[in-house]
């Protein structure tokens, strides 16, 4: 069963002097409330093989060492990663090979390092437009029994397949009902909005978001026990807020939304959200910050050190919102976890460079840089190879 913030018992006897006070037992006396703990993951990058000879739109090429030793660095904070998600480049230049060497990979470091991992299953191996339902069924199956097999969590990701071919929310009911039977590790379901992935449009069968949340929680409220929670990345929330209200005891709400966060950890009188973002892939040493901040202090200290962040992230994840990766790995790149600035499948190339001046100009201002001159020094680099000398 999940924790939830106690409400601290803060009645008083009379309210007349101490000194004429008949002293209360030990076990009324009122104590301060403690904020329960969070759940926290950061989707993290993959670091590029920039000597690689591959094109564009040939296999990923992953530096494996570089990409390893990040997941390492998220650990050392004490955050989760969460592994082959979008943050990952996934459909984005990583494929489903790509994606299976890195969740056995990584799993296995997770293990060795002590770290907490869950990983995307998806169904991104299908190539047809529309392929057939017993397709798609077969797809999500191989990837799920691929992640379980490697000791990893599942993140059950939205697909593309499944809102290309799907008829209506029936559909939808009727594969996750399916998949949740057969797994034997409680899963995190992935609910990723358009301005993530357009393809992902009208996914639960509707476009209507009201009636695509009734659906969506068909599909737990049909498997509670299968499901450790819910991951909402539609950059709302106000509504995340309403559906995390109403998910099932026991049932987490982790947070995608990487505009609200600091406010949505934090939480309200009704509950708080957890968190499995792509933001924090950067953000860790600020985010072990802030969460011991809330384990020591309260959710008003938490907000002091994340509420800065929020124009980095809005930044970082401006339309169009799938090419955060690149001001991501900008960042690893400018933060020494990485020797260049590289992405699979040319992604380097997704942002201008206004964009990236100002990326580095917010996380220099937020102190985020362990060598700030080296970070100074790459932006130079970068500014003389667009041909801007200053």
């Amino acid at each position: 069963m999940r924790e939830r913030e106690a409400t601290a018992d803060t009645t008083t006897a009379a309210n007349a002097p101490a000194a004429n006070r008949t002293p209360e037992p030990e076990q009324e006396q009122s104590t301060p409330a403690q904020p329960a703990p969070r759940t926290v993951l950061a989707a993290a990058h993959i670091v590029a093989d920039p000597h690689a000879d591959v094109p564009p739109q040939g296999p990923a090429a992953v530096d494996w060492d570089a990409t390893l030793a990040f997941r390492r660095h998220l650990w050392a904070h004490g955050l989760g990663v969460a592994e082959a998600m979008d943050t990952a480049q996934r459909g984005m230049g990583l494929d489903w090979p790509g994606a299976a060497e890195l969740i056995r990979r990584s799993a296995a470091e997770a293990e060795a390092a002590g770290g907490r991992i869950a990983c995307g299953a998806g169904t991104d191996q299908l190539t047809t437009p529309a392929p057939a339902p017993a397709e798609v069924r077969d797809a999500y199956e191989e990837q799920l029994a691929l992640v379980e097999e490697a000791g990893a969590q599942p993140v059950i990701m939205a697909s593309r397949a499944l809102a290309a071919t799907a008829e209506g929310p029936d559909d939808y009911l009727a594969l996750y009902d399916g998949l949740l039977r057969q797994v034997t590790t409680p899963v995190i379901l992935h609910w990723l909005g358009p301005m993530f992935d357009p393809a992902l449009e009208g996914y639960w069968g509707t476009r209507d978001l009201d009636a695509a949340t009734e659906t969506f929680l068909q599909v737990i409220a049909a498997h509670p026990e299968k499901v450790d929670g819910v991951k909402i990345s539609l950059l709302d929330a106000d509504r995340e807020r309403a559906l995390r209200r109403r998910l099932p005891p026991g049932v987490r709400c982790y947070t995608g939304d990487d505009f609200h966060y600091p406010e949505l950890i934090a939480g309200d009188e009704h509950g708080f959200s957890d968190a499995l973002l792509g933001v924090f892939d950067p953000l860790a040493p600020l985010v072990a910050k802030a969460v011991h901040a809330l384990d020591t202090e309260g959710p008003a200290a938490f907000r002091a050190v994340l509420d800065p962040t929020v124009p980095l992230a809005r930044h970082l994840f401006e339309p169009p919102t799938r090419y955060y990766k690149t001001g991501v790995v900008l960042l690893a790149w400018l933060a020494g976890h990485q020797r260049h600035f590289t992405m699979v499948g040319g992604l380097q190339s997704a942002r201008p460079l206004p964009h990236l001046v100002r990326a580095y100009e917010l996380a220099a201002d937020l102190g985020l840089f362990p060598d700030p001159g080296l970070a100074e020094h790459r932006m130079r680099l970068l500014l003389e190879l667009h041909g801007v000398t200053r």
